[in-house]
């Protein structure tokens, strides 16, 4: 029986978002989608660049990250998840697709850790 990935990482954009101004609502966002996921929340950090700049910021997990950084004159974010355990990614985006509204989104899901594909490769002697 195949061994399960280690953890799943999910990459996400975010076109024609909302609400890409405010890093202390932004840095809440992040808390309650790594809360809808099930994960541990380590700490938070946002950092505003000023002038209407956008903001990036970071959940440390317990179940390892959650980020984002935003481009207001783009109307884009761009949305990293990456999350071990029972944790459930992808709850983590719908919540930050609610606080976003994007009106389009690509997301790639990529299995990290596939050990049990890495101890099957034969080696040659």
């Amino acid at each position: 029986m195949p061994v399960p990935p280690l953890g799943t990482h999910v990459v996400a954009e975010f076109y024609g978002a909302q609400r890409l101004f405010d890093h202390k609502a932004g840095g809440e966002a992040l808390r309650r989608a790594a809360e809808a996921a099930g994960a541990t929340v380590l700490g938070v950090h946002a950092h505003d660049f000023g002038d209407r700049a956008g903001f990036t910021g970071v959940a440390v997990l317990a179940e390892s990250h959650i980020s984002v950084h935003t481009w207001p004159e783009h109307d884009y974010a761009a949305i990293d998840i990456f999350m071990c355990g029972d944790a459930k990614p992808h709850q983590s985006l719908d919540a930050l697709a609610q606080f976003f509204m994007p009106t389009r989104q690509t997301v790639k899901t990529i299995a990290r850790g596939q050990v049990d594909a890495f101890h099957a490769i034969a080696v040659p002697s």
